[in-house]
């Protein structure tokens, strides 16, 4: 089995064919760059790739433009994992298959020729990329948008620009065939659920109930707002943080007694869940409903 993966090196496209051309005419504009050179990745930089997600057995992987299929095959042979890889290229997406039969995990994974904007990748518990910088841009509301929270999606090398990663490494490539720095960036985000918004907010104490206004603001993973308190009004929340479902929060002073406190919770649709944390000890719980 190659020990690397190949990556096809595009001719910049802009922005705008991207976003606005169709399916075909996009497969088009990269079908011309079919010989462009490929770039080989270092298999150490795939085996990171898919730690840092945290591949497992049956996680779906769904890895855009996947070249010789190498990531979809690590995640197969070495993690348990199935799905799909997607490649413009026939010829490689011919090569893959037959290398996913030949190791006899065809039955998992596969690979496909087509647009990566016009995959279905919902399905998806780790979303892989090696992509040119403005094509993970351009994808990046259709990730957002169709990944449900917690999903993993880990790229090589380019980022998501003010979407900050939740993980990022360094990994040394010595072999790498292009640039100076013989080095790989590893990125990772966690997709946030998305909880922007007003919503009727309950804490429970020594068996009494209190209910105000919740009114929180979101920005990819991070959160701010303001919580209701009687005789002060609308009062800054803070270092609020979703990874995935789970919600990080703290509230401020006077909202339980003294001092400030830590919600720890939960989201799941229009709900929010947890407790109340005041230096890690469990004070009290809290839940919420979104409002209409």
């Amino acid at each position: 089995m190659p020990t690397l993966e190949n990556k096809r090196v595009l001719a910049p496209v802009p922005l705008a064919v991207l976003l606005f051309c169709s399916c075909g005419a996009f497969a088009q504009v990269q079908e011309k760059e079919l010989d462009t050179p490929y770039v080989p990745t270092p298999q150490a930089v795939v085996d990171r790739m898919l730690d840092m997600a945290q591949v497992k057995a049956g996680d779906v992987v769904i890895d855009l433009g996947s070249g010789d299929g190498r990531i979809m095959i690590t995640a197969a042979q070495r993690h348990g994992a199935q799905g799909f890889g997607v490649e413009i290229d026939p010829r490689l997406v011919q090569r893959s298959n037959e290398e996913a039969r030949r190791l006899g995990i065809a039955d998992r994974v596969k690979f496909l020729r087509q647009d990566l904007f016009s995959t279905d990748f919902h399905e998806a518990n780790v979303l892989t990329l090696y992509l040119l910088p403005d094509v993970n841009i351009a994808l990046r509301p259709k990730i957002l948008a169709e990944l449900k929270p917690g999903t993993r999606v880990v790229s090589h090398d380019y980022d998501m620009r003010d979407w900050r990663p939740d993980a990022e490494q360094t990994i040394p490539a010595p072999d790498k065939k292009v640039g100076m720095r013989k080095e790989s960036m590893v990125y990772l985000w966690i997709v946030p659920a998305r909880i922007e918004g007003e919503w009727t907010f309950e804490l429970s104490s020594g068996g009494k109930a209190r209910r105000t206004r919740l009114a929180l603001q979101q920005r990819f993973q991070f959160v701010s707002g303001t919580v209701e308190l009687t005789g002060q009004g609308d009062v800054p929340v803070s270092y609020g943080r979703l990874r995935g479902e789970e919600l990080r929060l703290m509230l401020p002073p006077g909202a339980l007694d003294r001092g400030p406190v830590e919600l720890v919770g939960r989201v799941t649709g229009d709900s929010l869940s947890g407790t109340v944390r005041r230096a890690d000890r469990e004070v009290a719980h809290w839940s919420a409903r979104r409002r209409n």
